[in-house]
């Protein structure tokens, strides 16, 4: 058994670690979405101990797996941040704006470096000013410290030579005894060195055994003002903790046969735990008391003398509110797109034996019918479950736009709230990646051209601080998104002005809607100064274009002097829906059933036509247009006397319509068929779908028939 352990060690030394890159990458990005969202609802005032430790443990997740990887960059500014943070959970900083505005800046950073890891192309960040920055906050708010020089002699006056300069001078600078071991492969052991060397910040390290082992233990005089635990982070991501041990440095300990103060063999057998407890025979006084004397053993750090300062409050339980959910699994999204097309063809499949077992006698084939149900109800069961693993909650757009904004508030000198409603508004996870650049243009408008400064906010009776909110909510067949601002709203005459200016048709007939409408258009801008911020006349126009390319449509509503609220409506287009199927004709028609109200026979007197407007029918008091189906995709007819007689009453984008159709042929699931990708753009199409016959039938957009009946 112990053969086996000893020659898993050694091949552990040659795993390739970029097989894990991805899982680093993809963890300490959610860390840093974590830090960030932590950072920004973190009260300063009243800072509560479990959000300090839930921070510390976000940074100190991505350093351990930087330092892992051998990303030296990462791991330098995370141990930074991860010293001024371990500060302020213990109280020994207070926290302030301007460690939350560096913490938040270091986030950013590390994002960038983490892209360069990952093979962005991008150049080395700098993040010179922000360690400045960093070392600034934990050594000027410190208490105060003896003199640099009388501290570094009495912890270590035969370690000065050795010392990088600026090191010795650290009053916390102190020298330790580190010994890895037993190790059955020796570089290893060089590898931990040369790491150790990278993270400048940690100190200076010195072999004492010149490289050779006898008894497979490495031994090394370390030089540092970090804490034990620092330390032994470091190192115990490549061997376990039970081969490292941190020891007092003095007189005594024999780091090699024949070292002054080495004792005999006799002695080391007679006492193996040499050393590790207080009062050993040869550790300085100072040393016994001024230090954290550690016994490690395995997988547990057990202090045996604590250091001469005022106890810390204890650390949160263990991964409480910082660590990764061991309860989920990562699956590329190549594999979930392939899963349900596999479940598209299936449902295709079962709605092919469903219409051809509908001709055999229950009596004869009542098994059958019975198997034939059952696989009915299972295929609708499977295909609800895969879908709902391609639905993420609206949360994690809406995620981004705090820091977005507190970053945006404070350059422009506004005071923003930001409101979120309906989070857990769930859309497939395609239109979440594309819908994201579009709201993010949407709420930089808001803060820049709704919100006023708070001084012309105050000056209108109005609170200083503005309001910003995100809506989320299903409406029918689609999602609405609304971003609505409590600002100075639109002014109808400046909007009609800039557009007469740009040589655009502005007549003073033109609705409100309409007047709202003229800041999509391509280089409409109405801000007066050109800034970083805004003023360009690019973004607007691009807005609406995204959002239409996804088969959704936006609209303006606006109150000048009280804000202003658009709304993105966009449609669930999912890969399997419940649909109706209509007949008109020979040709098969399906209706996304949550569009469908209801549906009625009409008499043909019932249908009246309106100078102008087309044909309206009268439902419960309520006119509304009337659509023939027919008309639309030019149906050939050979029965020339048939009228359509029956009635479907669709509902969408606000809107109501009446389509004419001959017949209703049921209500059934159908897989959606991109018809764009595997034909062209159809007006009034939204896809297409394979029939239990094999049969293609168009999927109607109804929100486009009903724009239809409006104009």
């Amino acid at each position: 058994m112990g053969e086996m352990t000893s020659e898993g060690a050694s091949l552990s030394a040659g795993i390739d670690l970029s097989q894990f890159y991805q899982v680093f990458f993809e963890e300490a990005s959610e860390n840093l979405d974590s830090m960030e969202q932590l950072l920004l609802n973190l009260n300063i005032e009243t800072a509560d101990d479990e959000e300090l430790n839930a921070i510390f443990r976000c940074a100190h997740s991505i350093k351990g797996g930087a330092a892992t990887f051998g990303f030296s960059d990462v791991a330098e500014l995370t141990h930074q941040m991860e010293t001024m943070l371990d500060k302020l959970r213990r109280h020994e900083l207070a926290p302030n704006s301007a460690m939350v505005d560096v913490l938040l800046q270091s986030g950013d950073a590390l994002r960038a470096q983490l892209g360069r890891h990952q093979g962005s192309g991008a150049a080395p960040v700098d993040t010179t000013d922000l360690l400045t920055s960093i070392r600034g906050f934990v050594e000027g708010q410190a208490a105060p410290a003896p003199a640099p020089a009388a501290a570094a002699s009495a912890s270590a006056p035969a370690a000065q030579p050795s010392a990088a300069p600026g090191k010795a001078a650290n009053p916390a600078a102190r020298v330790l005894e580190l010994q890895v071991g037993p190790l059955t492969d020796m570089s290893l052991a060089d590898n931990l060195v040369d790491l150790f060397k990278e993270i400048t910040d940690l100190g200076t390290i010195e072999p004492l055994d010149g490289g050779v082992a006898a008894d497979g233990i490495r031994r090394f005089k370390v030089l540092t003002s970090s804490t034990d635990n620092d330390l032994l982070d470091l190192f115990t991501f490549h061997v376990s903790r039970e081969q490292v041990q941190l020891l007092p440095f003095g007189p005594g300990f024999g780091f090699h046969d024949g070292a002054p103060g080495a004792p005999s063999a006799e002695a080391k057998d007679e006492d193996p735990g040499y050393g590790f407890f207080d009062n050993a025979p040869g550790i300085p006084e100072n040393t016994a008391s001024a230090t954290s004397e550690l016994k490690v053993q395995a997988n547990e750090i057990k202090p045996v003398a604590v250091a001469a300062k005022p106890a810390a409050k204890a650390d949160a339980k263990p991964g409480a509110g910082g660590g990764i959910d061991q309860s989920t699994l990562r699956v590329s999204i190549e594999k979930v797109d392939q899963l349900i097309n596999l479940v598209g063809e299936l449902v295709i499949t079962q709605a092919m034996l469903a219409q051809n077992s509908r001709d055999l006698a229950p009596a004869l084939y009542q098994q059958l019918a019975s198997g034939l149900a059952d696989l009915e109800r299972n295929t609708r069961d499977l295909q609800e479950s895969v879908m709902s693993i391609r639905m993420i909650p609206m949360s994690v757009v809406f995620n981004r736009f705090p820091r977005m904004l507190r970053d945006l508030a404070a350059k422009l000198g506004k005071k923003v709230e930001l409101v979120t409603q309906g989070e857990a508004t769930e859309l497939d996870k395609s239109l979440v990646e594309k819908i994201t650049d579009p709201l993010t243009h949407l709420v930089r408008n808001s803060c820049d051209h709704g919100i006023e400064l708070p001084a012309e906010r105050a000056a209108k009776g109005k609170p200083e601080q503005g309001t910003i909110t995100l809506v989320a909510s299903h409406q029918g067949g689609s999602i609405v998104i609304e971003v609505r601002d409590d600002g100075k709203g639109l002014n109808r005459n400046k909007l009609i002005q800039k557009a007469r200016e740009k040589g655009i048709d502005a007549p003073d007939s033109m609705t409100d809607a309409e007047v709202w409408g003229l800041i999509f258009a391509p280089g409409f801008s109405t801000a007066d100064v050109v800034t970083d911020v805004s003023g360009r006349g690019v973004g607007m126009d691009v807005v609406k274009r995204n959002i239409t390319s996804l088969g959704g449509t936006v609209e303006i509503d606006s109150a000048e002097g009280y804000g202003m609220k658009v709304s993105v409506r966009l449609p669930l287009t999912l890969a399997i829906m419940d649909g109706m199927s209509v007949g008109v004709g020979e040709e098969v028609y399906i209706l996304p059933l949550s569009s469908v109200v209801e549906s009625f026979q009409v008499q043909g007197d019932t249908i009246k036509t309106v100078a102008g407007s087309g044909r309206v029918v009268e439902v419960r008091d309520e006119y509304m247009p009337v659509i023939g189906l027919e008309h639309i995709f030019n149906v050939p007819r050979f029965d020339f006397e048939h009228v359509s007689s029956i009635m479907v009453v669709v509902e969408a984008e606000g809107g109501r319509v009446a389509l004419l159709v001959d017949e209703l042929l049921g209500q059934q699931q159908v897989v959606v068929k991109n018809l764009e990708a595997n034909y062209r753009k159809v007006n009034d199409v939204s896809g297409a779908t394979i029939m239990g016959d094999g049969r293609v039938a168009l999927i109607l957009d109804v929100g486009s028939l009903v724009r239809r009946s409006r104009h």
